[in-house]
Protein backbone atom coordinates (compact mmCIF):
# COMPACT_ATOMS: atom_id res chain seq x y z
CA UNK A 1 0.00 0.00 0.00
CA UNK A 2 1.19 3.79 -1.03
CA UNK A 3 1.92 5.55 2.02
CA UNK A 4 -0.71 8.33 1.23
CA UNK A 5 1.14 11.32 3.62
CA UNK A 6 4.33 10.85 1.32
CA UNK A 7 2.63 11.74 -2.02
CA UNK A 8 0.06 14.61 -1.57
CA UNK A 9 0.94 16.11 -4.56
CA UNK A 10 3.90 13.80 -5.93
CA UNK A 11 6.92 15.67 -6.65
CA UNK A 12 8.19 18.82 -8.55
CA UNK A 13 7.89 18.80 -12.61
CA UNK A 14 10.90 18.98 -14.23
CA UNK A 15 10.33 23.02 -15.46
CA UNK A 16 12.04 21.87 -18.88
CA UNK A 17 8.21 20.94 -19.55
CA UNK A 18 7.24 24.62 -18.10
CA UNK A 19 9.78 26.85 -19.51
CA UNK A 20 10.52 30.59 -18.69
CA UNK A 21 7.85 32.42 -20.25
CA UNK A 22 5.63 35.42 -19.60
CA UNK A 23 1.60 34.84 -20.05
CA UNK A 24 -0.95 37.44 -20.62
CA UNK A 25 2.07 39.90 -20.89
CA UNK A 26 3.32 39.72 -17.04
CA UNK A 27 7.06 38.52 -16.33
CA UNK A 28 7.66 35.98 -13.90
CA UNK A 29 10.02 37.48 -10.86
CA UNK A 30 13.45 35.53 -10.89
CA UNK A 31 14.04 33.57 -7.92
CA UNK A 32 11.02 34.48 -5.97
CA UNK A 33 9.01 31.72 -4.40
CA UNK A 34 5.72 30.87 -3.25
CA UNK A 35 4.34 27.65 -2.50
CA UNK A 36 1.26 26.29 -1.30
CA UNK A 37 0.99 26.84 2.16
CA UNK A 38 1.19 23.48 4.49
CA UNK A 39 -1.84 22.94 6.23
CA UNK A 40 -4.36 24.39 4.07
CA UNK A 41 -7.61 22.97 4.70
CA UNK A 42 -8.63 20.53 1.50
CA UNK A 43 -11.46 21.59 -0.67
CA UNK A 44 -14.83 19.82 -1.27
CA UNK A 45 -14.83 18.47 -4.74
CA UNK A 46 -17.24 21.04 -7.16
CA UNK A 47 -19.76 19.29 -8.63
CA UNK A 48 -20.06 21.46 -12.28
CA UNK A 49 -23.92 22.68 -12.73
CA UNK A 50 -26.08 20.40 -14.27
CA UNK A 51 -27.41 22.40 -17.32
CA UNK A 52 -30.60 20.74 -18.93
CA UNK A 53 -31.81 23.40 -21.51
CA UNK A 54 -34.68 24.77 -21.79
CA UNK A 55 -37.38 23.84 -24.20
CA UNK A 56 -38.23 26.29 -26.93
CA UNK A 57 -40.47 25.08 -30.00
CA UNK A 58 -39.43 21.57 -30.02
CA UNK A 59 -35.46 22.33 -29.32
CA UNK A 60 -33.76 22.15 -26.14
CA UNK A 61 -31.75 25.46 -26.02
CA UNK A 62 -28.21 26.22 -24.38
CA UNK A 63 -27.45 29.64 -23.79
CA UNK A 64 -23.54 29.77 -23.35
CA UNK A 65 -21.10 32.56 -22.72
CA UNK A 66 -17.48 32.76 -22.71
CA UNK A 67 -15.86 35.07 -20.35
CA UNK A 68 -12.79 35.79 -18.53
CA UNK A 69 -13.32 35.23 -14.81
CA UNK A 70 -10.67 35.09 -11.56
CA UNK A 71 -10.46 32.01 -9.57
CA UNK A 72 -9.14 30.93 -6.32
CA UNK A 73 -7.17 27.71 -6.41
CA UNK A 74 -4.95 28.75 -3.74
CA UNK A 75 -6.28 30.28 -0.86
CA UNK A 76 -6.05 34.15 -0.93
CA UNK A 77 -5.05 34.09 -4.71
CA UNK A 78 -6.47 34.90 -7.51
CA UNK A 79 -6.05 33.49 -10.64
CA UNK A 80 -7.08 34.96 -14.30
CA UNK A 81 -9.31 32.57 -16.23
CA UNK A 82 -12.00 32.01 -18.60
CA UNK A 83 -14.82 29.89 -18.45
CA UNK A 84 -18.36 29.20 -19.95
CA UNK A 85 -21.05 30.74 -17.69
CA UNK A 86 -18.84 31.03 -15.01
CA UNK A 87 -15.21 31.81 -13.80
CA UNK A 88 -13.61 28.16 -15.05
CA UNK A 89 -14.75 25.21 -17.04
CA UNK A 90 -18.32 25.16 -18.25
CA UNK A 91 -21.84 23.78 -16.74
CA UNK A 92 -22.41 19.50 -17.55
CA UNK A 93 -24.76 19.84 -20.26
CA UNK A 94 -27.41 17.38 -20.02
CA UNK A 95 -28.85 15.98 -23.56
CA UNK A 96 -31.05 13.22 -24.09
CA UNK A 97 -30.43 10.96 -27.05
CA UNK A 98 -32.89 12.36 -29.99
CA UNK A 99 -33.25 15.73 -28.65
CA UNK A 100 -32.61 18.51 -31.04
CA UNK A 101 -30.40 20.81 -29.60
CA UNK A 102 -29.91 24.65 -30.42
CA UNK A 103 -26.20 26.11 -28.89
CA UNK A 104 -26.63 29.86 -28.42
CA UNK A 105 -22.55 30.67 -27.84
CA UNK A 106 -21.70 34.28 -26.72
CA UNK A 107 -18.18 35.75 -26.52
CA UNK A 108 -16.53 38.30 -24.33
CA UNK A 109 -13.30 37.21 -24.62
CA UNK A 110 -10.61 39.80 -26.33
CA UNK A 111 -9.92 36.88 -29.04
CA UNK A 112 -11.35 34.81 -31.41
CA UNK A 113 -12.47 31.21 -29.77
CA UNK A 114 -14.78 28.35 -31.11
CA UNK A 115 -16.65 25.47 -29.11
CA UNK A 116 -16.50 21.99 -30.24
CA UNK A 117 -18.99 19.54 -29.30
CA UNK A 118 -16.22 16.31 -28.89
CA UNK A 119 -17.41 13.11 -29.59
CA UNK A 120 -20.55 14.05 -31.62
CA UNK A 121 -21.96 12.78 -35.07
CA UNK A 122 -23.50 16.20 -36.37
CA UNK A 123 -23.34 18.38 -39.37
CA UNK A 124 -20.14 20.39 -40.49
CA UNK A 125 -21.26 23.81 -39.96
CA UNK A 126 -22.11 22.56 -36.54
CA UNK A 127 -18.83 21.01 -34.85
CA UNK A 128 -17.24 24.26 -33.94
CA UNK A 129 -13.93 23.50 -35.49
CA UNK A 130 -11.60 26.13 -36.58
CA UNK A 131 -13.97 26.95 -39.73
CA UNK A 132 -16.89 28.09 -37.38
CA UNK A 133 -14.87 31.11 -35.14
CA UNK A 134 -16.86 33.28 -32.48
CA UNK A 135 -15.11 36.82 -32.52
CA UNK A 136 -14.69 38.53 -29.70
CA UNK A 137 -18.22 40.05 -28.63
CA UNK A 138 -20.01 37.81 -31.15
CA UNK A 139 -22.20 34.87 -31.16
CA UNK A 140 -22.66 31.66 -33.23
CA UNK A 141 -25.64 29.04 -33.48
CA UNK A 142 -25.28 25.32 -33.57
CA UNK A 143 -28.22 23.35 -34.05
CA UNK A 144 -27.98 19.31 -34.32
CA UNK A 145 -30.13 15.92 -33.22
CA UNK A 146 -28.18 14.48 -30.97
CA UNK A 147 -27.39 10.91 -32.55
CA UNK A 148 -24.93 9.51 -29.87
CA UNK A 149 -25.51 6.16 -27.25
CA UNK A 150 -25.58 7.40 -23.42
CA UNK A 151 -22.27 8.89 -22.62
CA UNK A 152 -20.00 11.34 -21.78
CA UNK A 153 -18.87 13.79 -23.57
CA UNK A 154 -17.19 17.04 -23.26
CA UNK A 155 -16.72 20.44 -25.29
CA UNK A 156 -13.65 22.64 -25.40
CA UNK A 157 -12.09 25.36 -27.92
CA UNK A 158 -10.68 24.13 -30.77
CA UNK A 159 -9.54 27.71 -31.91
CA UNK A 160 -6.97 27.68 -35.20
CA UNK A 161 -3.64 27.73 -33.50
CA UNK A 162 -5.02 28.37 -29.99
CA UNK A 163 -6.96 25.23 -28.67
CA UNK A 164 -3.65 24.97 -26.09
CA UNK A 165 -3.64 28.13 -24.59
CA UNK A 166 -7.53 28.22 -24.45
CA UNK A 167 -8.27 24.80 -23.09
CA UNK A 168 -5.44 25.46 -20.88
CA UNK A 169 -7.12 28.62 -19.60
CA UNK A 170 -10.35 26.62 -18.78
CA UNK A 171 -12.57 26.70 -22.17
CA UNK A 172 -13.83 23.35 -21.49
CA UNK A 173 -16.96 21.55 -19.91
CA UNK A 174 -18.86 18.37 -20.02
CA UNK A 175 -21.44 16.92 -21.76
CA UNK A 176 -23.90 14.30 -20.50
CA UNK A 177 -25.72 12.41 -23.13
CA UNK A 178 -28.78 9.93 -21.60
CA UNK A 179 -31.03 7.36 -23.40
CA UNK A 180 -33.39 4.78 -22.07
CA UNK A 181 -31.64 2.27 -22.33
CA UNK A 182 -28.95 3.02 -20.09
CA UNK A 183 -31.41 4.80 -17.86
CA UNK A 184 -33.14 1.25 -17.28
CA UNK A 185 -29.62 -0.50 -16.18
CA UNK A 186 -29.55 -0.50 -12.78
CA UNK A 187 -26.31 1.87 -12.27
CA UNK A 188 -25.34 4.51 -10.20
CA UNK A 189 -26.92 7.46 -11.63
CA UNK A 190 -27.98 10.29 -9.32
CA UNK A 191 -25.76 13.18 -10.37
CA UNK A 192 -23.27 14.39 -8.19
CA UNK A 193 -24.34 11.94 -5.37
CA UNK A 194 -23.47 8.78 -6.50
CA UNK A 195 -22.83 9.80 -10.44
CA UNK A 196 -19.51 11.98 -10.46
CA UNK A 197 -17.93 14.10 -13.58
CA UNK A 198 -14.45 14.17 -13.06
CA UNK A 199 -12.41 16.11 -15.89
CA UNK A 200 -8.77 15.81 -14.72
CA UNK A 201 -6.03 18.65 -16.06
CA UNK A 202 -2.59 19.49 -15.01
CA UNK A 203 -1.92 23.17 -14.62
CA UNK A 204 1.48 25.10 -14.26
CA UNK A 205 1.14 28.41 -11.75
CA UNK A 206 3.84 31.39 -11.61
CA UNK A 207 4.68 33.00 -8.28
CA UNK A 208 1.69 35.60 -8.32
CA UNK A 209 -0.55 33.03 -9.00
CA UNK A 210 -1.22 33.31 -13.05
CA UNK A 211 -1.42 30.58 -15.05
CA UNK A 212 2.12 29.57 -16.84
CA UNK A 213 1.47 28.80 -20.72
CA UNK A 214 4.77 28.40 -22.66
CA UNK A 215 5.04 27.95 -26.17
CA UNK A 216 8.92 27.23 -25.97
CA UNK A 217 10.00 24.71 -28.44
CA UNK A 218 10.53 21.60 -25.57
CA UNK A 219 6.69 22.95 -24.84
CA UNK A 220 5.55 22.43 -28.44
CA UNK A 221 7.32 19.19 -29.11
CA UNK A 222 6.26 17.89 -25.79
CA UNK A 223 2.91 19.44 -25.06
CA UNK A 224 2.35 21.88 -22.33
CA UNK A 225 2.42 20.04 -18.69
CA UNK A 226 2.00 20.99 -15.23
CA UNK A 227 3.23 20.50 -11.59
CA UNK A 228 -0.45 21.08 -10.05
CA UNK A 229 -3.56 18.59 -10.76
CA UNK A 230 -6.87 19.70 -10.74
CA UNK A 231 -9.70 18.02 -10.45
CA UNK A 232 -13.24 20.16 -11.86
CA UNK A 233 -11.06 23.01 -10.53
CA UNK A 234 -10.21 22.07 -7.52
CA UNK A 235 -6.39 20.80 -5.90
CA UNK A 236 -6.99 17.58 -4.63
CA UNK A 237 -10.69 17.90 -3.57
CA UNK A 238 -11.97 15.35 -1.25
CA UNK A 239 -15.80 13.65 -1.86
CA UNK A 240 -17.75 12.46 0.84
CA UNK A 241 -19.38 9.05 -0.42
CA UNK A 242 -23.18 8.59 0.53
CA UNK A 243 -23.38 5.54 -1.21
CA UNK A 244 -21.70 2.28 -1.62
CA UNK A 245 -20.97 2.42 -4.82
CA UNK A 246 -20.00 5.76 -7.21
CA UNK A 247 -19.96 5.75 -10.61
CA UNK A 248 -16.75 8.13 -11.77
CA UNK A 249 -16.75 9.59 -15.09
CA UNK A 250 -13.44 10.50 -16.35
CA UNK A 251 -12.43 12.79 -19.12
CA UNK A 252 -8.20 13.95 -19.39
CA UNK A 253 -8.90 17.08 -19.78
CA UNK A 254 -5.10 17.77 -20.44
CA UNK A 255 -3.04 19.36 -22.68
CA UNK A 256 -0.57 16.52 -23.37
CA UNK A 257 -0.20 14.48 -20.58
CA UNK A 258 -1.05 11.02 -20.18
CA UNK A 259 -2.36 9.53 -17.08
CA UNK A 260 -2.95 5.85 -15.12
CA UNK A 261 -5.81 6.02 -13.11
CA UNK A 262 -5.99 3.72 -10.08
CA UNK A 263 -6.20 3.43 -6.04
CA UNK A 264 -3.99 3.99 -3.36
CA UNK A 265 -4.92 0.84 -2.18
CA UNK A 266 -4.83 -1.12 -5.28
CA UNK A 267 -8.34 -2.18 -4.79
CA UNK A 268 -9.99 -3.82 -8.04
CA UNK A 269 -13.18 -1.95 -9.64
CA UNK A 270 -15.05 -1.82 -12.86
CA UNK A 271 -14.63 0.13 -16.15
CA UNK A 272 -18.39 0.35 -17.75
CA UNK A 273 -17.57 2.60 -20.27
CA UNK A 274 -15.26 4.08 -23.39
CA UNK A 275 -15.59 7.66 -25.39
CA UNK A 276 -18.90 7.05 -27.04
CA UNK A 277 -20.93 4.72 -24.52
CA UNK A 278 -21.22 1.78 -22.36
CA UNK A 279 -18.67 -1.46 -23.06
CA UNK A 280 -20.97 -4.89 -23.63
CA UNK A 281 -20.28 -6.10 -20.19
CA UNK A 282 -18.30 -4.63 -17.00
CA UNK A 283 -14.59 -5.17 -16.87
CA UNK A 284 -12.59 -6.22 -13.85
CA UNK A 285 -9.39 -4.25 -13.46
CA UNK A 286 -7.29 -2.12 -11.08
CA UNK A 287 -6.13 0.55 -13.32
CA UNK A 288 -7.47 2.67 -16.82
CA UNK A 289 -4.99 4.87 -18.92
CA UNK A 290 -6.53 7.93 -20.60
CA UNK A 291 -4.79 10.32 -22.86
CA UNK A 292 -5.60 13.27 -23.75
CA UNK A 293 -9.25 13.54 -24.76
CA UNK A 294 -10.33 9.77 -23.38
CA UNK A 295 -13.08 9.12 -21.30
CA UNK A 296 -14.00 6.07 -19.48
CA UNK A 297 -16.88 5.47 -16.38
CA UNK A 298 -15.67 3.21 -13.68
CA UNK A 299 -17.43 1.70 -11.01
CA UNK A 300 -15.75 1.65 -7.69
CA UNK A 301 -17.33 0.06 -4.11
CA UNK A 302 -16.82 1.93 -0.83
CA UNK A 303 -19.07 -0.32 1.40
CA UNK A 304 -15.93 -1.18 3.03
CA UNK A 305 -16.76 2.51 4.75
CA UNK A 306 -12.50 2.92 4.35
CA UNK A 307 -11.16 6.51 2.84
CA UNK A 308 -9.83 5.40 -0.21
CA UNK A 309 -7.51 7.63 -2.77
CA UNK A 310 -7.93 8.00 -6.68
CA UNK A 311 -4.30 8.45 -7.81
CA UNK A 312 -2.91 8.92 -11.85
CA UNK A 313 0.37 8.14 -12.68
CA UNK A 314 1.70 10.65 -15.39
CA UNK A 315 3.37 8.25 -17.86
CA UNK A 316 5.99 9.08 -20.18
CA UNK A 317 5.33 9.03 -23.57
CA UNK A 318 8.36 9.92 -25.15
CA UNK A 319 9.99 6.45 -26.95
CA UNK A 320 7.33 4.48 -25.25
CA UNK A 321 7.09 2.23 -28.57
CA UNK A 322 4.79 -0.83 -28.25
CA UNK A 323 5.38 -1.27 -24.74
CA UNK A 324 2.45 1.45 -24.29
CA UNK A 325 0.02 -1.59 -24.61
CA UNK A 326 1.29 -2.88 -21.30
CA UNK A 327 -0.28 0.28 -19.54
CA UNK A 328 -3.50 -0.98 -19.95
CA UNK A 329 -3.76 -3.63 -17.61
CA UNK A 330 -0.59 -3.53 -15.88
CA UNK A 331 -1.18 -3.63 -12.46
CA UNK A 332 -2.01 -1.46 -9.82
CA UNK A 333 -0.81 2.07 -9.47
CA UNK A 334 -0.01 1.33 -5.57
CA UNK A 335 3.00 -1.33 -7.06
CA UNK A 336 5.52 1.09 -7.94
CA UNK A 337 8.56 -1.89 -6.92
CA UNK A 338 8.19 -3.25 -10.26
CA UNK A 339 11.38 -2.96 -12.41
CA UNK A 340 9.42 -2.40 -15.79
CA UNK A 341 7.19 0.05 -14.57
CA UNK A 342 9.94 2.49 -16.37
CA UNK A 343 6.84 4.68 -17.91
CA UNK A 344 5.41 4.85 -13.95
CA UNK A 345 6.61 7.95 -11.51
CA UNK A 346 7.85 7.14 -7.95
CA UNK A 347 6.99 9.42 -5.28
CA UNK A 348 9.78 11.67 -5.53
CA UNK A 349 8.78 14.16 -2.43
CA UNK A 350 7.57 17.70 -2.50
CA UNK A 351 3.69 18.85 -3.07
CA UNK A 352 2.42 20.49 -5.99
CA UNK A 353 1.54 23.95 -6.19
CA UNK A 354 2.94 27.20 -7.51
CA UNK A 355 6.69 27.27 -8.40
CA UNK A 356 9.43 29.36 -8.35
CA UNK A 357 11.85 31.03 -11.10
CA UNK A 358 14.85 29.55 -9.33
CA UNK A 359 12.94 26.32 -8.67
CA UNK A 360 12.13 25.93 -12.67
CA UNK A 361 15.17 27.23 -13.36
CA UNK A 362 16.59 24.02 -11.86
CA UNK A 363 14.15 21.63 -13.48
CA UNK A 364 15.05 22.72 -17.11
CA UNK A 365 18.76 21.29 -16.29
CA UNK A 366 17.78 17.82 -15.47
CA UNK A 367 16.55 16.75 -18.84
CA UNK A 368 13.21 17.11 -20.75
CA UNK A 369 12.40 13.61 -19.87
CA UNK A 370 11.20 14.68 -16.41
CA UNK A 371 7.66 14.49 -16.98
CA UNK A 372 6.39 11.65 -14.77
CA UNK A 373 4.17 12.31 -11.37
CA UNK A 374 1.70 10.79 -9.37
CA UNK A 375 -1.02 13.27 -8.55
CA UNK A 376 -3.81 12.85 -5.97
CA UNK A 377 -7.33 13.45 -8.36
CA UNK A 378 -9.64 12.58 -5.34
CA UNK A 379 -9.86 11.65 -1.64
CA UNK A 380 -12.84 9.67 -1.02
CA UNK A 381 -14.55 9.84 2.41
CA UNK A 382 -17.35 7.01 2.83
CA UNK A 383 -20.26 8.43 5.38
CA UNK A 384 -21.30 6.66 8.17
CA UNK A 385 -24.52 6.51 6.73
CA UNK A 386 -24.63 5.45 3.17
CA UNK A 387 -27.18 3.89 0.17
CA UNK A 388 -26.50 0.33 -0.03
CA UNK A 389 -24.67 -1.01 -3.09
CA UNK A 390 -26.66 -2.20 -5.88
CA UNK A 391 -26.01 -5.32 -7.82
CA UNK A 392 -23.36 -5.08 -10.90
CA UNK A 393 -25.01 -5.22 -14.24
CA UNK A 394 -24.02 -8.21 -15.70
CA UNK A 395 -24.77 -7.28 -19.61
CA UNK A 396 -24.25 -3.44 -20.45
CA UNK A 397 -24.51 -2.96 -24.02
CA UNK A 398 -25.35 -4.29 -27.54
CA UNK A 399 -22.76 -2.80 -29.60
CA UNK A 400 -22.50 -3.48 -33.68
CA UNK A 401 -20.30 -6.25 -34.77
CA UNK A 402 -17.19 -5.50 -36.35
CA UNK A 403 -17.17 -6.08 -39.82
CA UNK A 404 -13.92 -4.76 -41.66
CA UNK A 405 -15.60 -6.66 -44.62
CA UNK A 406 -18.33 -3.96 -45.18
CA UNK A 407 -15.11 -1.61 -46.01
CA UNK A 408 -15.32 0.29 -49.34
CA UNK A 409 -11.51 1.41 -49.46
CA UNK A 410 -8.52 1.97 -46.78
CA UNK A 411 -6.35 5.49 -46.01
CA UNK A 412 -3.02 5.24 -44.29
CA UNK A 413 -2.45 8.36 -42.00
CA UNK A 414 1.17 8.72 -40.63
CA UNK A 415 1.94 10.81 -37.94
CA UNK A 416 5.30 12.45 -37.66
CA UNK A 417 6.96 15.08 -35.84
CA UNK A 418 10.68 17.09 -37.22
CA UNK A 419 13.04 18.13 -35.09
CA UNK A 420 15.24 21.31 -34.02
CA UNK A 421 14.84 24.00 -36.57
CA UNK A 422 12.11 22.55 -38.89
CA UNK A 423 10.15 22.30 -35.64
CA UNK A 424 10.92 26.02 -34.58
CA UNK A 425 9.78 27.22 -38.12
CA UNK A 426 5.97 25.14 -37.70
CA UNK A 427 6.87 22.49 -40.87
CA UNK A 428 7.58 19.54 -38.03
CA UNK A 429 4.16 18.38 -37.28
CA UNK A 430 2.76 16.68 -39.89
CA UNK A 431 0.17 13.75 -41.07
CA UNK A 432 1.33 12.25 -44.57
CA UNK A 433 3.98 14.77 -44.45
CA UNK A 434 1.44 17.72 -44.82
CA UNK A 435 1.01 20.20 -41.87
CA UNK A 436 -2.27 21.56 -41.23
CA UNK A 437 -3.65 23.93 -44.05
CA UNK A 438 -7.36 25.49 -43.00
CA UNK A 439 -7.58 25.78 -47.43
CA UNK A 440 -6.70 22.26 -48.35
CA UNK A 441 -9.14 19.11 -47.90
CA UNK A 442 -7.14 16.58 -47.55
CA UNK A 443 -9.58 13.54 -47.49
CA UNK A 444 -13.03 13.09 -49.44
CA UNK A 445 -15.19 10.66 -48.16
CA UNK A 446 -18.71 9.48 -49.31
CA UNK A 447 -21.96 9.38 -47.41
CA UNK A 448 -23.31 5.81 -46.38
CA UNK A 449 -20.43 4.18 -46.89
CA UNK A 450 -17.42 2.63 -44.41
CA UNK A 451 -14.05 2.55 -44.15
CA UNK A 452 -10.41 1.48 -42.50
CA UNK A 453 -8.27 4.00 -41.30
CA UNK A 454 -4.84 3.04 -40.56
CA UNK A 455 -2.76 5.49 -38.49
CA UNK A 456 0.96 4.89 -37.83
CA UNK A 457 3.32 6.29 -35.68
CA UNK A 458 6.75 7.69 -37.06
CA UNK A 459 7.49 9.70 -34.82
CA UNK A 460 9.49 9.00 -31.19
CA UNK A 461 6.03 9.43 -29.09
CA UNK A 462 2.98 8.30 -28.84
CA UNK A 463 0.09 10.57 -30.12
CA UNK A 464 -3.63 10.16 -29.39
CA UNK A 465 -5.18 10.66 -32.41
CA UNK A 466 -9.19 11.61 -32.66
CA UNK A 467 -11.12 11.84 -35.19
CA UNK A 468 -14.09 14.38 -35.79
CA UNK A 469 -18.12 13.50 -36.76
CA UNK A 470 -18.17 10.08 -35.67
CA UNK A 471 -17.22 7.01 -33.12
CA UNK A 472 -15.18 5.03 -34.50
CA UNK A 473 -13.91 0.45 -33.46
CA UNK A 474 -10.48 -0.31 -33.24
CA UNK A 475 -9.79 -3.42 -35.51
CA UNK A 476 -5.89 -3.75 -34.50
CA UNK A 477 -2.61 -2.73 -33.39
CA UNK A 478 -0.42 -3.56 -35.67
CA UNK A 479 -2.08 -7.28 -36.35
CA UNK A 480 -3.20 -7.59 -33.14
CA UNK A 481 -6.94 -7.46 -31.73
CA UNK A 482 -7.00 -4.69 -29.33
CA UNK A 483 -7.73 -5.32 -25.36
CA UNK A 484 -10.82 -5.39 -23.67
CA UNK A 485 -11.17 -1.85 -22.35
CA UNK A 486 -10.61 -0.89 -26.41
CA UNK A 487 -13.45 -2.70 -27.70
CA UNK A 488 -16.16 -0.17 -27.19
CA UNK A 489 -16.84 3.05 -29.26
CA UNK A 490 -14.45 5.40 -29.24
CA UNK A 491 -13.36 8.92 -30.97
CA UNK A 492 -9.60 9.07 -29.57
CA UNK A 493 -7.10 6.69 -30.14
CA UNK A 494 -3.76 6.39 -28.84
CA UNK A 495 -1.07 5.41 -31.48
CA UNK A 496 2.54 4.43 -29.82
CA UNK A 497 5.86 4.58 -31.68
CA UNK A 498 6.38 2.34 -34.35
CA UNK A 499 2.71 1.22 -34.34
CA UNK A 500 0.21 0.96 -36.85
CA UNK A 501 -3.84 0.98 -35.85
CA UNK A 502 -6.51 -0.20 -37.92
CA UNK A 503 -9.75 1.76 -37.21
CA UNK A 504 -13.49 0.78 -38.55
CA UNK A 505 -15.13 3.96 -39.62
CA UNK A 506 -19.08 4.17 -41.16
CA UNK A 507 -19.71 7.82 -42.03
CA UNK A 508 -23.94 8.41 -42.13
CA UNK A 509 -26.37 11.57 -42.60
CA UNK A 510 -24.28 14.47 -43.23
CA UNK A 511 -22.53 16.06 -46.03
CA UNK A 512 -21.21 19.13 -46.98
CA UNK A 513 -18.81 19.37 -50.00
CA UNK A 514 -17.37 22.62 -48.77
CA UNK A 515 -17.22 22.58 -44.53
CA UNK A 516 -14.55 19.75 -43.34
CA UNK A 517 -14.46 17.75 -40.65
CA UNK A 518 -10.76 17.51 -38.60
CA UNK A 519 -8.41 14.59 -37.66
CA UNK A 520 -5.43 15.30 -35.65
CA UNK A 521 -3.39 14.76 -32.55
CA UNK A 522 -4.97 15.76 -29.26
CA UNK A 523 -2.14 16.75 -27.47
CA UNK A 524 -3.36 20.28 -28.28
CA UNK A 525 0.61 21.64 -28.94
CA UNK A 526 0.61 19.37 -31.52
CA UNK A 527 -2.19 20.05 -32.70
CA UNK A 528 -1.58 23.83 -32.85
CA UNK A 529 1.19 23.30 -34.52
CA UNK A 530 -0.08 21.13 -37.26
CA UNK A 531 -0.52 17.67 -36.80
CA UNK A 532 -3.80 18.19 -38.23
CA UNK A 533 -5.99 17.53 -41.01
CA UNK A 534 -9.04 17.55 -43.29
CA UNK A 535 -11.62 15.65 -45.03
CA UNK A 536 -15.33 16.50 -46.09
CA UNK A 537 -18.40 13.94 -46.52
CA UNK A 538 -20.05 13.81 -49.69
CA UNK A 539 -23.00 12.52 -51.24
Amino acid sequence: MIDRRSILGGAMLGAGALGIAAYAGRDLLIGKKATLASGTARSQLLIPPLYSGEREGGERVFDLNLRHGVSQFFDGIETPTIGINQPYLGPTLELNAGDTVRMNVTSDLSETATVHWHGFHLPARADGGPHQPIEPGGSWTARFDVRQRASMFWYHSHAHRRSGPQVYQGLAGMIYVRDSASEALDLPNDYGIDDIPLVVQDRAFASDGSLIYSTRMHNVMMGMMGDTMLVNGIVEPVFEAKSDRLRLRLVNGSNARFYRFGFDDGRSFHQIGTDGGLLTAPLPTDNVVLAPGERAQVIVDVSDGRPVSLLADGLEIMGMGNMGRGMRGSGPVGDSDRPTDNWMMGDRGGRGGMMGEEERRDGMMGGMMDERRRFIVLDIQPTASRRRAIAMPRQLATLPQVDPGNAVRTRRFVLDMGMGMRMMRGGGFTINGKSMDMQRIDETVRVNTTEIWQVENASMMAHPFHIHDVQFRILDRNGRAPDATEQGLKDTVVVYPGEAVRLLLRFEDYTDPDLPYMYHCHILEHEDAGMMGQFTVTA
